[in-house]
């Protein structure tokens, strides 16, 4: 499967935009970019075509660690035809979710 990783600075943020399959193909690539990535992050995943519970599961663990250092985290474009899992497990109401850049910029300022 293809995973394409792709970050950009806006306003203080890293913006990391996902397309593809996010799953135990992409973990590792996944895994990579995002301890690369820095604090102050918002990952877009409007891109995503499947996401597993693994990639979940490093998605919750970067929220945490965001957490931890006080930094600032967000997804975007999270639909649930390609991310049930974050329904099924209830993160959905957990993680810190926003339709766009715009809304995720105004609640992290």
């Amino acid at each position: 499967m293809t995973l394409t990783l792709t970050s950009s600075p806006q306003e203080g943020l890293t913006v990391i935009r996902v397309d593809g399959v996010l799953d135990a193909t992409t973990r590792d690539q996944f895994a990579d970019y995002l301890s690369a990535a820095g604090p102050d992050l918002v990952l877009d995943l409007s891109g995503v075509t499947f996401m597993d519970s693994r990639a979940l599961g490093l998605i919750v663990h970067q929220w945490q660690t965001s957490l931890e250092a006080s930094s600032r985290f967000a997804l975007i474009g999270v639909q649930y035809s390609t991310a049930k899992v974050m329904w099924i497990t209830g993160l959905a109401s957990r993680l810190p979710l926003y339709d766009t850049l715009e809304d995720a910029k105004r609640a992290l300022a």
